[in-house]
């Protein structure tokens, strides 16, 4: 099969959601329905074969919510789909925002009762500054929620992109009793089962056929009738133009955890999502059907499998192929390194590739070579552009309980650092480690990763500043006069440059108004090399 061919196989997207939306849930459905998995819910059952949650990490099962990216891929309909499913919780953003570099179009979860909410609006915001397309699955029907125009109109105003649904809902809370596709003209009458597909289809051509009557009841019938003709009169026919230059996004309703309207939106995602593009580099443009193979390094997991301590990098590919065992080149630090075991997943479950393509998402055993954002090419040097990165907001001092395991603490707490979810800045005298966040819950994470995965015995005590700023000038003697007129807010990153640790936003104001020749960045971005 050619390159192109597979390239059109492709399906790679990111579920986005609010914290308890329903966006894991939606991903293990969906890997019900396309297959992959036999039943769902299996997360408190270790007898049922063949079953799989996104979230994997021991913490993210006791919270109940996602830290972590999780990649999967399955076969459905002829198409090989990759589905990443982010964290939702707010100080988990910055893994989100890297993954939304990754993908091709998201599937955007909204809680029927909650409506658009804050982080929802923050994730739309990275996907318009790339056109992303956008598929929006209105979750929990079965609950009482909003009214269904209502939240039409609210993912309009609050999210700035135009609607236009797909598939209805009939009823909603105890009333609920299925969606109508208005696209297929088919009528899903669903039954209440959360571990496995249990599903009644009827083709409905034309509303008034009196058997609706029958199978729905008289009410039922007659406002499903009524909605439809006015979503009908009310948005545009569906344009796959504006839909795919992120305009229009299409809307779906359901309850993932009783499996209403799962398919209806895994069968419309296939039939109309975007197959795998290209992406710009500091070169141009690559294309996904350059020969010449390429792909960046978009997220770092230490110990994904604790028993074997592994570090994996997570590659996006983007342009030709990838096959185990050859070389490529590390444009960062010029080296040519071969793969010998490079895997897909399937949630924690990995298997071995021989070969990937445009797409896919693969990951890369690492001994420490790469950081978030580092490109792999076959071909001339250049690197992928446009992996966010921020600044901290939060940050703490980390203290070693037990000198014993200082050793485990400080393997532990680099390669944490490695994955990109907290910055960590070394202050002397005493070599201090200060770890800076954008929200507090990873501070609780990292903890418990360290002792659980290292068996490091630590502690943090918050630390009052406002922002971390690297430095640069012109000038060095500037750099020089600052450091030694700031010597206790100054610290040094893992890569040992300088960093400002302003206390107050005044006192920052203050420093780059007295330092002119000195600019203060306030996002890693800019480090010094």
């Amino acid at each position: 099969m050619t390159n192109q061919k597979e390239i059109e196989k492709r399906r790679t997207f990111g579920i986005i959601a609010h914290p308890d939306a329903g966006k894991t849930t939606l991903t293990e459905k969906l890997l019900l329905f396309g297959g992959a998995i036999q039943t769902a819910g299996a997360v408190k059952s270790n007898k049922i074969k063949k079953s799989a949650t996104s979230d994997f990490m021991e913490i993210e099962q006791q919270r109940g919510i996602s830290v972590a990216t999780s990649v999967m891929a399955f076969d459905y309909r002829d198409k090989h789909i990759n589905i990443l499913d982010t964290p939702g919780h707010k100080d988990f953003a910055e893994d989100t925002y890297r993954t939304l570099t990754a993908v091709d179009s998201v599937i955007l979860v909204i809680d029927n009762a909650s409506g658009v909410e804050s982080q929802t609006e923050k994730l739309m915001e990275v996907c318009r500054m790339r056109n992303t397309p956008v598929i929006v699955f209105i979750n929990k029907m079965d609950r009482y929620g909003k009214d269904a125009f209502e939240l039409l109109d609210e993912i309009e105003t609050k999210l700035g992109i135009g609607v236009r649904p797909l598939a209805w809902p009939i009823g909603m809370g105890d009333d609920f009793k299925g969606v109508y596709n208005m696209h297929e003209q088919e009528l899903s009458l669903f039954h209440g089962n959360k571990t496995g597909i249990s599903e009644e289809l009827v083709k409905f051509t034309d509303l008034d056929n009196k058997e609706l009557d029958e199978i729905i009841g008289d009410e039922a019938a007659n406002e499903l009738r009524e909605e439809v003709e006015l979503v009908d009169g009310v948005y545009d026919e569906f344009n796959m133009e504006d839909y795919l230059s992120g305009k229009i996004a299409p809307v779906f309703f359901g309850s993932a955890v009783n499996n209403f309207g799962v398919r209806e939106l895994l069968n419309a995602f296939v039939d109309i999502s975007p197959s795998p593009r290209g992406r710009d580099t500091d070169q141009g443009f690559i294309e996904p059907s350059a020969p010449k193979f390429s792909g960046f390094v978009f997220k770092i997991h230490a110990n994904l499998d604790p028993k074997h301590r592994d570090r994996i990098a997570f590659l996006r590919i983007v342009s030709g192929k990838f096959e185990r065992n050859t070389f490529y080149k590390h444009v960062r630090n010029g080296k040519k390194i071969k793969f010998p075991n490079p895997t897909s997943f399937m949630a924690q479950d990995k298997s071995i590739v021989d070969e990937a393509f445009p797409g896919d998402v693969i990951g890369l055993y690492d001994t420490g070579n790469f950081k978030i954002g580092d490109t792999l090419t076959e071909g001339k040097d250049f690197n992928f552009v446009g992996i966010p990165s921020f600044s901290p907001e939060f940050f703490q001092e980390l203290r070693n309980d037990d000198p014993m395991k200082s050793k485990q603490l400080d393997k532990g707490i680099r390669q944490l650092m490695d994955e990109g979810v907290a910055q960590m800045f070394i202050q002397e005298p005493g070599s201090r480690k200060i770890i800076g966040t954008v929200g507090q819950l990873q501070f609780e994470v990292i903890l418990y990763r360290l002792l659980h995965e290292y068996g490091a015995k630590c502690s943090f005590t918050p630390m009052n500043y406002h922002k971390a700023c690297w430095m640069t000038s012109d000038k060095p003697e500037e750099i020089e006069k600052f450091l030694k007129a700031k010597t206790g807010n100054i610290a040094k990153d893992k890569d040992d440059n300088y960093v400002f640790l302003a206390e107050t936003p005044f006192l920052l104001e203050m420093a780059e108004r007295d330092y002119p020749a000195i600019t203060f960045h306030k996002t890693s971005e800019f480090k010094v090399k």
